[in-house]
């Protein structure tokens, strides 16, 4: 038998109505699956491609300019990484996450109590930097590709305007509701593709008419590196800076649930999505891989030097520059527009898995205002951030490579740790070395990115320490909420309330388990019956609350019924006393139709510590935080459970 405590709706403004509009139930678990169609894995990935793909549109820029003739080499490095290291390993997590949940959740489980609660505010930290970063980056680069086209050429210097029109724009879309993103994905994807294949492939047509052009890049390249074997190591050593091309794959898993699984999946562990979102994994790698590559050698061999420089033509994008230069200012034109449209839209992928993954954890940790399960609060929240981290860097593309790669390198790593941990534990001793040996790569590269560029280090620093503050804040504030989502009573518990119930009001007294002995149970009655002048005729109950794990917030709760040395005791497992002791008593309540008494004992102490025990551990002084619960959940007095402390 369920019972649920219920709460009573309050009329809204009609604009905070229209804000809340679409907010989902307290989510039980870690993941609530989304009411979305689903979609064929091809289709998912351009949704996810708009992010990966679109960092083409300025990629071979940063790598020119972080490993000069050098740049194919080290992208060559980055593509047996991505292969070999990163596919791999998320393949793994989409078996252990199918649900959209990501890397986090691996970590999650993992790590238990309020370790585990910080280490994943940490992780969402990185994740923030990261999707707003390619929110800010990408609608700098668009608004590059807009000032730096011969027809829009006049608009040169508005770029931090034009860059916040864009981001405005998205995020007004977002406000309006957007449904047809996939399709509208789909069509652009393909087109910027197809685009690029034109590029690229007039470019080697390029160079395969003046052949001088490629020598004179061999030649540059031996007379900075004496052999193959100095440039292997300069690369390895450029490698990290150019990391901002495996950008995609954590966004490949937080989108699983929309991936058309087999009609007999089962929901738990859906064999068939899973299969699919690896299909999507590898296709995205292998198509970015090939695109990396290419573009790499065409523009390194075709581009002056000086162009990628800050002020240069090729400034951000090389291969923009390439379109105008070889294909004239109409198809350059056309190339611009598809690239700031995917670049664009990579944003509305970055705020689409930034909607996704903060309401995910944060408000079921009680680690953010019940409002932040509402998608057009947080809109309107990550678009006032990315107006900021706009302004700050001036709508610098470079300037933001360093954040942007600190982010998805963290998450990225996080996510080899946890897969490694995970092989380890099964006992997969070769799957552990060959994942421990990614794991090492990665943590690598995040160290040489962090000592590199400290600034990307210290922007992610600023979004996880704002994250935990809010975090622990509305935490505190929300303590007295009644946080519990159902009561389940054992068989057992409910013969004692029927049996309790038929003489009057059933009355609990709440104990702390000790001894759990007949002595315990006898002086806790003959306290409570002399304090609170309990009629000797009249039945009572015991209730116990055991705190399992405090660093939960919301979930359900089972009562189970004992008889114990011929006292009968109620018991619960839950993540705070105070409110479990009162969601038991309004269950009561709606169980016997009548208004309960709690019983309880006066605690001696400082009351500030009584708090913070009770914020951290579930404990501290009981009685006052379940009164408190108590007309927080039920208004009216004439209805409300009474508390006694004697």
């Amino acid at each position: 038998m369920t019972a649920t405590p219920t709460k009573r709706a309050l009329p809204a403004a009609p604009l905070k109505g229209w804000l809340l509009e679409g907010k989902p139930d307290e989510p039980e678990g870690p993941y609530v699956e989304p009411h979305n169609h689903t979609h064929p894995w091809w289709q998912v990935m351009c949704l996810t491609g708009v992010d990966y793909f679109s960092t083409l549109g300025y990629q071979p820029g940063i790598a020119a300019l972080a490993a000069g003739a050098l740049s194919p080499i080290a992208t060559l490095v980055l593509v047996l990484v991505t292969l070999f290291g990163a596919l791999p390993m998320y393949k793994r997590v989409a078996a252990a996450s199918p649900h959209g949940d990501g890397s986090i959740s691996m970590l999650e489980k993992l790590l238990s109590w309020w370790q585990g609660k910080l280490f994943v505010l940490v992780l969402i930290g990185f994740v923030a930097t990261g999707f707003v970063i390619t929110i800010t980056l990408s609608a700098a680069d668009a608004a590059a590709h807009v000032t730096e086209n011969p027809y829009t050429s006049f608009l040169h210097g508005y770029e931090v305007p034009i860059t916040l029109v864009l981001i405005g724009l998205l995020g007004a879309v977002f406000l309006k509701g957007f449904k047809e993103a996939i399709g509208i994905a789909v069509g652009i994807v393909i087109a910027y593709l197809l685009l690029n294949v034109v590029v690229i492939g007039v470019g080697f047509v390029e160079i395969a008419q003046r052949p001088e052009l490629l020598g004179a890049w061999q030649e540059s390249l031996f007379r900075g590196y004496a052999n193959p074997a100095a440039m292997a190591l300069a690369a390895l050593v450029v490698f990290p800076r150019l990391a901002l091309g495996l950008s995609g794959f954590e966004t490949g898993v937080v989108v699983m649930p929309l991936v058309k699984g087999d009609p007999g999946d089962d929901p738990g562990k859906p064999a068939g999505r899973i299969r699919n979102t690896r299909a999507l994994l590898t296709a995205a790698a292998l198509i970015m891989s090939l695109f990396l590559i290419t573009s790499s050698l065409v523009t390194t061999i075709l581009i002056p030097p000086a162009e990628f420089q800050q002020g240069g033509e090729a400034y951000g994008r090389a291969l923009a520059f390439l379109a105008h230069e070889h294909l004239g200012d109409l198809f350059g034109t056309v190339y611009d527009v598809s690239t700031i449209l995917i670049l664009w839209f990579a944003g509305a992928s970055a705020l689409a898995g930034l909607l996704s993954i903060v309401p995910r954890y944060l408000p079921r940790y009680g680690m953010a205002p019940d409002w932040a399960r509402a998608t057009r609060p947080l809109v309107l929240v990550y678009i006032l951030v990315c107006f900021a981290v706009t302004i700050f860097f001036r709508a610098g593309v470079t300037e933001q490579a360093g954040a942007y790669a600190t982010g998805v390198l963290a998450v990225i790593t996080s996510a080899t740790v946890a897969v490694t941990l995970s092989a380890w534990r099964r006992r997969q001793m070769t799957a552990t070395l060959g994942f421990g040996l990614v794991t090492v790569i990665f943590v690598y590269t995040t160290a040489v990115t962090v000592v590199q560029d400290p600034g990307g280090l210290q922007i992610a620093a600023m979004f996880i320490l704002a994250i935990v503050v809010v975090s622990l804040v509305s935490r505190v504030m929300r303590s007295t909420e009644l946080r519990t989502t159902e009561v389940v009573f054992a068989p057992a518990a409910l013969a004692f309330l029927e049996q309790a119930s038929t003489a009057g009001p059933v009355r609990l007294i709440a104990n702390h388990p000790d001894q759990r002995n007949s002595r315990e149970y006898l002086l806790k009655e003959r306290e409570e019956r002399e304090a609170s002048h309990i009629p000797f005729g009249d039945p009572v109950l015991f209730l116990e609350v055991t705190v399992r794990d405090a660093s939960e917030f919301a979930g359900g709760i089972r009562v189970d019924g004992e008889e114990v040395h011929g006292f009968r005791v109620l018991k619960v497992e839950a993540a705070s006393v105070p409110n479990a002791i009162a969601a038991v008593l309004l269950a009561v309540r709606e169980r016997t139709g009548r208004r309960p008494h709690a019983y309880f004992g006066w605690t001696e102490g400082n009351p500030l510590k009584y708090l913070a025990r009770f914020v951290l551990f579930g404990e501290g002084d009981i009685a006052p935080v379940t009164h408190e619960i108590l007309r927080k959940a039920e208004p009216d007095p004439g209805r409300r459970p009474l508390v006694h402390v004697g």
